[in-house]
């Protein structure tokens, strides 16, 4: 999600979220652990452009493939390397692992984290987009988005985050957030955005549509999904 400048009452509009902070059990990316950052709104032009939409554009040439094993095995004399694979790699088991090229990684779910009101847990539909309306949140309310995912099958490299937010067709905001470097590992990472506060007011009221997607540095798409959401006076009634 996100939003740039939109009325409150006659005011400008602000809009969502940019950084990030994984948690314990993810991977940290570089954020010390304390107060969580807070994005500013910024003005983004009224209509999206073909480059600004897919402005991942063309594909970097980022060498070879490797598999797991390979990756592991390479550069083996460099001591710091070695501790950086061994540290991003943690417990794989190396013998159990494939040879596959291609990481896979998995977007589980979106939490919205309100102080106003219970975690609010999407589930990442199956197959296609969301049906109606996803999701809806009250105007001036503190919060922030929580992803889920697990990678597999190897190392996914610069995974990022994004989205774009219209309202009656112009666009209100553009996000992109690089996420980090991630090994395959059974367990569930998590990474949470930075608080946000949505707008208020009769023209920050109503009906928005957006578009997330997470790639990797090869530009390959793990997840684009489009969706609409509502902002309210109030909570939807749980």
């Amino acid at each position: 999600m996100g939003f740039d400048d939109e009325s409150k009452e006659g005011n400008e509009e602000k809009g969502l979220p940019a950084a990030e902070e994984t948690t314990p059990e993810a991977q940290e990316d570089g954020n010390e652990a304390g107060d969580k950052p807070h994005r500013e709104m910024r003005e983004a032009p009224a209509y999206a452009s073909e480059e600004e939409e897919d402005d991942e554009g063309a594909k970097i040439n980022l060498g070879p493939q490797r598999s797991l094993k390979e990756h592991f095995e390479k550069d083996k004399e460099d001591e710091s390397l070695r501790r950086w694979k061994e540290q991003l790699l943690g417990g794989v088991d190396m013998d159990s692992v494939g040879e596959s090229l291609e990481p896979d990684v998995k977007i589980l779910s979106l939490t919205i984290l309100s102080p106003d009101r219970p975690d609010l847990v999407l589930p990442i539909p199956e197959t296609g987009n969301p049906k109606g309306l996803w999701f809806s949140l009250k105007e001036g309310s503190h919060y922030s988005l929580k992803f889920s995912f697990k990678v597999s099958n190897n190392i996914v490299s610069g995974l990022r985050y994004s989205n774009t937010v219209w309202k009656t067709g112009v666009k209100v905001d553009s996000t992109k957030e690089m996420l980090g470097t991630f090994g395959p590992q059974q367990e569930i990472y998590t990474h949470e955005l930075p608080e946000e506060t949505t707008p208020s007011g009769i023209f920050a009221r109503g009906s928005y549509s957006a578009r997330t997607k997470f790639v990797d540095d090869d530009n390959k798409c793990y997840l684009e999904i489009n969706y609409t959401f509502d902002i309210k006076k109030d909570w939807p009634s749980t």
